[in-house]
């Protein structure tokens, strides 16, 4: 049998972890350190010393002691050892009162006895059963409750992955949406951009013309000037001349004067820059122009809501269905049993239309609802036009289901909601058809909602209308 270790524990202990040595290095001064704790303590410092009596020693001036390292690794499996033997002889339970072994269990007082504890006043009139089938009926109490928590855990562990995707999902979102502010934006500056141009380039164009008429101008009144200037200096030479020469050739004089004589030039009208017509309400004009570019949609499309089989337009207008399923997270909002979309936004007072072009589809349908996901069939609230396949119904959740005529395919339905008197109407707009009108007292938030393979919300006419004080 191996030799215990009588070395006390701090004997073995690094000066600058106080933990047991690991991979103990020694200096020439005879002091020893894990060998990381000294690495570490040199890298914090400008120059290489003993931590304990602060010798100074060069880089490579620590050496392994593997004599210390063997007597660490014996001190460790000794521990071990010990630690190990004590846990067993714990194992060993016996009676605080009576000093015999615990083989009995108490369903009284719900605790291990002894012999001795069985036949005592302290347990008269006890019932006794052996530790094991006690042990055992509570290993099978307890192991119900363990399969609750790893049922539990599972439940856990899913919520975690469906965060974890949800997460990703964020990051992806944010990213897309970001993209695509950024080309409606890019779009913007281009608009602004020619529009800025084409305005510059007119008032760049006036200036020019009007440069050139003045320029005109000036050249003739420069003309008038050099001939009035020459007229006038002949008139002075003859009026300083001989009289009798002056009066020789005063009436020719007078009459080529009066000849040379033009009338008053004309101000030049209009022959400024019109500022107002750049300047006045010039960012009005251009929002005016906008109307070109610009489209409004009075229902859109929640991608939080869509069906995994369906996908959304970029600017969330449209669906189409997909054969592919995508990496949807299963968040509470989305459907997951109706091919169905909800609009991104309710509506709990005033009117609101808005048309939807449904084409050739034989599978749709259009309408309202108060609750989705999660909602029971008492809570839940819809009111809806279907085609199924050609066989058109109106349908809403108290169970009331009118048949449509068959001769109606219209390929636009146009939704109209007045919330305060409680009317859903449903038309063709093409057609100018009344479909079906639904009455109901409202109480709850109503969101559009559209069920098909491939549909359309129209965008309506943008109009800048100014109203003038009357």
């Amino acid at each position: 049998m191996a030799a215990k270790l009588s070395l006390p524990e701090e004997d073995l202990c690094c000066p600058v972890c106080c933990d047991i040595f690991k991979d103990p290095v020694i200096l020439s001064c005879s002091h020893s350190y894990c060998n990381e704790c000294l690495q570490e303590y040199w890298r914090q410092r400008e120059v290489n010393e003993c931590p304990v009596c602060r010798k100074r020693f060069s880089s490579g001036a620590a050496h392994r002691n593997l004599a210390l390292r063997n007597l660490c690794e014996a001190f460790l499996q000794e521990r071990s050892q010990k630690e190990e033997g004590g846990a067993s002889a714990g194992s060993e339970v016996v009676c605080s009162l009576h000093g015999e072994k615990l083989k009995l269990f108490c369903l009284e007082d719900k605790q291990p006895a002894c012999v001795v504890c069985q036949t005592s006043r302290k347990h008269a009139n006890h019932k006794f059963c052996p530790v094991d089938e006690a042990a055992q009926d509570y290993k099978k109490e307890l192991k119900s409750v363990l399969k609750v928590l790893q049922e539990k855990l599972k439940v856990f562990d899913a919520v975690k992955l469906t965060c974890d995707k949800t997460e990703q999902h964020i990051r992806s979102q944010a990213q897309h949406t970001e993209k695509q502010i950024l080309e409606e934006f890019k779009a913007l500056h281009l608009f602004l951009r020619d529009e800025r141009v084409v305005r510059i380039a007119a008032l760049k164009e006036e200036e020019e013309r009007k440069s050139r008429l003045m320029k005109r101008k000036i050249e003739e009144m420069s003309r008038e000037i050099s001939s009035l200037s020459d007229t006038i200096r002949d008139i002075e030479v003859e009026l300083r001349g001989e009289d009798i020469v002056f009066i020789q050739s005063y009436q020719a004089i007078k009459e080529r004067a009066l000849e040379c004589t033009p009338t008053d030039p004309e101000r030049v009208s209009g022959a400024l820059i019109d500022v107002a017509k750049y300047l006045g309400n010039l960012k009005f004009r251009v929002w005016e122009k906008m109307q070109e570019i610009v489209q409004f949609t009075p229902v859109i499309l929640d991608p939080n809501t869509v069906h995994p089989h369906l996908i959304l337009s970029s600017n969330l207008i449209s669906l189409r269905h997909s054969t592919e399923t995508p990496q949807l997270p299963d968040n509470p909002e989305r459907f997951d049993k109706y091919r169905s979309v909800l609009g991104s936004e309710g509506f709990n007072s005033g009117t609101h239309s808005w048309d939807v072009e449904v084409g050739d589809s034989m599978l749709w349908s259009v309408g309202v609802v108060t609750e989705w996901k999660g909602a029971t069939s008492s809570t839940r609230g819809h009111w809806r036009v279907d085609n199924n396949k050609g066989v058109f119904k109106a349908r809403s959740s108290s169970n009331q289901s009118v048949p449509l005529s068959n001769r109606l395919r219209p390929q636009r339905i146009r939704v109209q909601l007045d919330w305060e008197r409680g009317k859903l109407s449903f038309s063709d707009p093409v057609n100018n058809t009344h479909l079906h009108t639904f009455t109901h007292t409202f109480t709850k938030i109503l969101f559009p909602c559209f069920c098909s393979k491939h549909l359309r919300i129209l965008p309506e006419k943008v109009s800048v209308v100014v109203e003038q004080h009357s």
